[in-house]
């Protein structure tokens, strides 16, 4: 800018001209497309005030001759009648020359000019944003946008007044503005008229300038907070303040299971507050709220690429100053920079859950069925989670409390080393559940939907290890070898091969009645109790549980299960018996096809037509107990 022009400026001539631009429909361009929502022009504008009030400050620190005029505040004022807005603030404001410049020449970077002649040392009060295109955001909402400004740091030079109406022209001339600060009058357009309604401007404002440092006032009300939680420090805080905060903002939710303070200098600054909420289902996990904030500024609710994935369920805020915006504020850039600060988000929730986990050890298994979910997703998805977290996944156990994939190989290493059994669908699985406690072995519950993958993944990194379902075979410490009959008819056929024929003649079945998937095993269990269990090899049941997740049920499997006839039972022993008395064929067969339905009961349940056969076959057994006429 020449000495001449700043000359006539600062006498408050009236001045026209055309603004300094690169494209010739910049103004148009800001409209329909640099912002995502028209709404986003209260927090340009107001944080291009707070902006001012915070350069006042800063050169009042320095220069005597420059006062900080009072509270640091913004006001919001509305006339209605007039149909304009007011932005009015008590900053540094500016001379002629300064609106020449950081007006007229769009984009120009005020701010960063103003640190490098300041050196502002305090990274706490950075600037916001600056004059350049967060002002020219306004036109997004007014058919008329003026200035009245006056620099605190020249006193003399007299208030400008700055008019545009959105074209490519503006003019200049003096204001009848005697304090320092500035106004930024909007005359709405017609389509922007809500936002002379006070609830709107409410709304809106708290959204976006909450925990803005300054007063922002509305119909002479503070209606912001100003101060975040998460600037303060964790040591001042106490639980309730930590809960209060949650309550406040994500209001109709139960209290949080716990929470993370991120409170970090280098090698970025980042700070936040990330609350595990109280998940009831575990597809609920969709329903998280991060919110993201740039110098206290609210910007986003979708920062998926900031967030590692498996921490969306979470809610609460982080405020990261320096992340990759573009010009909008209103998504992040791809930055590799981005990728490191969500690493480090991962690493800080992984060493809280650890430091939970080795001093909290209660609290921490109180937790855990609500945060297993992301705990076991994080480890899947985010190998420095899982370096932090893999040794702090518990389980719980059939033994009562919780246990370790460590502690459970260590107990059991000497009934079955290496061999994790797990329960999957514990009222599915009672009947093994029962069989497991009478002989004292030990499962872990794998009852959730996302187990299906984690098991997998054990495996995966647990070479050595096996995972199998309790309904997947049949221990040995569950058979009793004692107990097996010794009986040798005169072919020389022991009860069990007589059990064997018995069932494989009766339950093969011929024809459409033909099972060609079943296999009959003859073991005698350490209890009485149970005629028979049906086990379906891991694999296979692996395979129909990835199906039904990925909603694939019309894939067909072959039933392949194998029917552990228990022959400890009296009521399996007394059919060899039967079996050896002329005319009762008809009798084991409707007997062995009844304990067969029983042990179906017991794995999976029954359904339509099998249902129907079983009852109608239940009467017929119980007609057995009636007495002969």
């Amino acid at each position: 800018m020449t000495t001449d022009s700043q000359q006539t400026l600062d006498r408050a001539e009236p001045e026209s001209g055309e603004l300094a631009i690169h494209a010739e429909n910049i103004l148009p361009i800001i409209k329909q497309w640099l912002y995502s929502d028209k709404e986003i022009f209260l927090r340009e504008l107001i944080s291009n005030s707070t902006d001012a009030i915070t350069k006042r400050k800063h050169v009042s620190v320095t220069r005597s001759d420059v006062a900080a005029d009072g509270p640091a505040r913004v006001e919001v004022l509305v006339d209605a009648a007039a149909g304009t807005l007011t932005i009015r603030d008590n900053g540094i404001g500016m001379t002629g020359a300064e609106v020449k410049q950081y007006i007229n020449q769009i984009a120009f970077s005020g701010a960063k000019e103003f640190l490098s002649q300041y050196q502002v040392q305090d990274e706490k009060a950075q600037i916001i944003g600056h004059f350049g295109l967060g002002f020219y955001s306004a036109f997004m909402v007014a058919d008329k946008v003026e200035i009245h400004t006056k620099s605190a740091v020249d006193a003399a030079a007299p208030a400008v007044h700055w008019t545009c109406d959105g074209g490519m022209s503006f003019t200049m001339d003096a204001s009848p503005r005697t304090e320092a600060g500035t106004d930024i009058v909007l005359t709405l357009s017609e389509d922007a008229k809500d936002y002379l309604n006070a609830g709107t401007l409410k709304t809106t404002i708290t959204k976006y300038c909450n925990f803005l440092p300054v007063e922002i006032m509305l119909e002479g009300e503070v209606i912001n907070e100003q101060q975040p939680l998460w600037t303060k420090s964790p040591t001042s805080l106490k639980d309730e303040d930590y809960l209060a905060f949650y309550r406040n903002h994500f209001p109709g939710h139960a209290d949080p299971i716990l929470w993370v303070h991120l409170n970090v200098d280098y090698p970025f600054r980042l700070q936040g507050i990330l609350y595990f909420p109280r998940i009831e289902h575990e597809l609920s996990a969709a329903d998280g709220q991060i919110q993201l904030y740039c110098n206290q500024v609210y910007v986003s609710s979708t920062s998926q690429d900031l967030i590692p994935k498996f921490l969306t369920v979470l809610q609460g805020m982080i405020d990261c100053p320096d992340i990759p915006l573009n010009v909008s504020r209103s998504m992040l850039q791809n930055d590799p920079y981005v990728r490191k600060i969500s690493n480090h988000i991962a690493k800080k929730v992984g060493d809280r859950l650890k430091a939970m986990y080795n001093t909290e050890r209660e609290a921490y298994e109180a937790a855990w069925e609500a945060i297993h979910v992301f705990v076991k997703f994080g480890i899947m998805d985010d190998d420095r989670f899982a370096d932090v977290a893999k040794d702090i996944v518990i389980f719980k156990s059939t033994n009562g409390g919780y246990a370790t994939l460590d502690d459970y190989l260590t107990r059991n290493k000497d009934k079955h080393e290496n061999v994790v059994y797990y329960c999957s669908d514990p009222e599915r699985q009672a009947s093994y559940l029962n069989l497991f406690a009478k002989q004292g072995l030990e499962a872990l519950y794998l009852n959730g939907q996302i187990d299906s993958y984690f098991i997998s993944y054990l495996e995966r990194k647990h070479h050595e290890v096996k995972l199998r379902s309790i309904d997947a075979e049949v221990n040995e410490a569950l058979l009793d070898p004692d107990a097996k009959a010794k009986l040798v008819d005169s072919e020389n056929n022991t009860t069990d091969d007589r059990l064997k024929e018995l069932f494989e003649r009766h339950l093969k079945g011929e024809g459409d009645d033909e099972r060609p998937g079943l296999e009959i095993q003859i073991e005698a269990l350490r209890t009485a109790d149970v005629s028979g269990l049906i086990i379906e090899k891991e694999e296979m049941r692996r395979m129909k549980e990835m199906a039904a997740a990925w909603k694939n049920s019309g894939m067909a499997f072959p039933e392949m299960q194998t029917f552990i006839v228990n022959s400890a039972n009296p009521i399996v022993q007394h059919l060899v018996t039967l079996a050896d008395q002329p005319g009762n064929d008809e009798q084991v067969k409707l007997l062995t096809e009844h304990l067969y339905d029983l042990a179906k009961v017991a794995h999976k349940g029954l359904e339509g037509s099998e249902m129907v056969t079983f009852l109608e076959r239940s009467h017929k057994v119980l007609s057995l107990m009636m007495p002969k006429t």
